[in-house]
């Protein structure tokens, strides 16, 4: 089978390797659809684990399963997950599920979704596969683990309806972000990003006001929205937007770090401010199955489109093609690779 090999970001290349072989516990699946994310896109955090095969926002058909299988027919059309939670330790049990040693520490693909056949197995056999209803396509699926992220955040949060919500970063998480306000109820949804297609995406997508980074947002914050945001969301691992974003956040909101930058990178805060004034720093990392559930459900009924965000289509030969242009944000949101 062909799949695509990650070396650099610039450097992606069609290879073969034989098809996996299936145990009792495994199915394959045959790829029809694998989206492109961000994390794909870190070559920090990804070439020292290079060569290797990425992927993991993915759907596509059953071909083979295992005898012990009973979840799952040759022919259903899936999403599937590489990460699961074991569901039993501490931090499962007290909704930490992405901070699951498990979960971190396994990945139940062979080879990654950036190949014609993946074999899935584990964990993500019984709880990281879904099947996708008859009305959704394999390519609105692939964004079941992406949507997931995002939810989760929320509930890291606690969005409440009416809350004023900034969003540093208009990539495709950042794009979910105010997809997903709207559906949560928020009032003003303000985003800031250096690049102008992004922004008219998200002002299309809901977004009611859009800062050019680098102006004064706190003030532009505040002239348009009366006060400073409730929740303030950083999308991006750009080290200038996160401590921008720690200018905009209001009394008692809350600052969510969804993306970091590298771990090299610092920044110095002085917290006297936000002790003072009931500020709060969340992170939040992956999603659970929970989260993939409610992802799929916002997609099946429509609450969530997706479509729109689709700018680019590559076959499994033009791997290399797809990192390039998925790397280069000005005409590009959401790259999918169609290995079949």
């Amino acid at each position: 089978m062909k799949v695509g090999v990650y070396y650099n970001n610039s450097d992606v290349r069609l290879e073969d390797q034989p098809v996996p072989a299936v145990g009792d516990d495994d199915i394959l699946v045959k790829v029809m659809a694998s989206g492109i994310c961000g994390s794909d896109l870190l070559e920090w955090y990804r070439v020292k684990r290079a060569p290797i095969v990425l992927g993991h926002e993915l759907t596509g058909k059953i071909v083979q399963i295992g005898k012990n299988i009973k979840k799952f027919k040759v022919g259903d059309r899936v999403f599937s997950t590489h990460h699961v939670p074991c569901g039993e330790c501490w931090y499962c049990l007290t909704d930490h599920e992405t901070a699951c040693e498990v979960f971190q520490g396994t990945n139940n693909f062979d080879p990654g979704g950036f190949s014609q056949f993946l074999k899935v197995s584990g964990r993500s056999v019984k709880t990281g596969t879904l099947t996708l209803p008859d009305n959704m396509s394999y390519e609105t699926g692939t964004f079941i683990e992406p949507l997931a992220t995002v939810i989760r955040a929320f509930r890291t949060i606690d969005i409440q309806p009416g809350e004023s919500i900034m969003i540093f970063g208009a990539g495709l998480a950042g794009i979910l972000f105010v997809k997903l306000a709207k559906v949560f109820g928020a009032g003003n949804i303000i985003v800031s990003d250096i690049n102008k297609y992004r922004m008219k995406m998200a002002k299309k997508s809901g977004a009611g006001l859009t800062i050019p980074f680098g102006k004064d947002i706190p003030q532009f914050i505040k002239k348009n929205n009366c006060r400073l945001a409730d929740k303030v969301i950083i999308s991006t691992g750009a080290l200038a937007a996160a401590a921008a974003a720690l200018k905009c956040v209001d009394k008692g909101g809350t600052v969510l770090f969804f993306a970091v930058s590298k771990p090299e990178d610092k920044i110095a805060v002085d917290f006297n401010h936000y002790w003072r004034n009931d500020i709060s720093f969340k992170t939040c990392y992956g999603a659970a199955p929970l989260d993939n559930n409610q992802a799929l459900e916002l997609l099946r009924t429509g609450a969530v489109s997706v479509e729109e965000m689709i700018t680019h289509r590559f076959k499994i030969e033009d791997i290399g093609d797809a990192f390039k242009t998925a790397a280069l944000p000005d005409h590009a949101l959401k790259v999918i690779v169609e290995p079949n």
